[in-house]
């Protein structure tokens, strides 16, 4: 990443992109905004324990995040061919997921799968693993 990259610093040592052919594979993709450390929608307490967070500014914002590190690899939106999704509460955050998944990929038509896990690396809700097919 450059340093007028617009997607969050990745929370690992671990790039955000790797291209193999015309494959690019993304890392797992989450919500928090460059030079954040707060995660949009997420309430914590003083223990770092989630209080509440607000799933759809958590989807939105990921879906932001993979269009920034597919536009700063030279790929699109259009260009992703595997979605791979976990989230950390099916029951209550599928619905609202499904919801702006199909907005967001009302043209472009990845595969998916959707995983509940029981929690990821960062309090966060959802995060998105990608792959993308570049033109030749």
């Amino acid at each position: 990443m450059t340093t007028e990259s617009r997607a969050p610093e990745p929370v690992g040592a671990y790039p955000y992109t790797r291209r193999v052919g015309n494959l690019l594979f993304l890392s797992g993709v989450g919500p928090r905004q460059r030079g954040q450390k707060a995660i949009p929608g997420v309430e914590l307490d003083g223990d770092g324990n989630i209080l509440s967070y607000d799933f759809e500014s958590q989807c939105r914002a990921v879906f932001q995040n993979v269009r920034y590190i597919l536009e700063e690899a030279g790929a699109e939106w259009d260009n992703l061919v595997d979605v791979t999704v976990f989230l950390t509460n099916m029951k209550d955050d599928f619905p609202t997921y499904n919801r702006l998944y199909a907005e967001y990929f009302a043209t472009a038509q990845p595969c998916r799968t959707t995983l509940e896990i029981n929690c990821l690396p960062t309090p966060i809700a959802i995060e998105l693993k990608c792959i993308a097919a570049l033109p030749n």
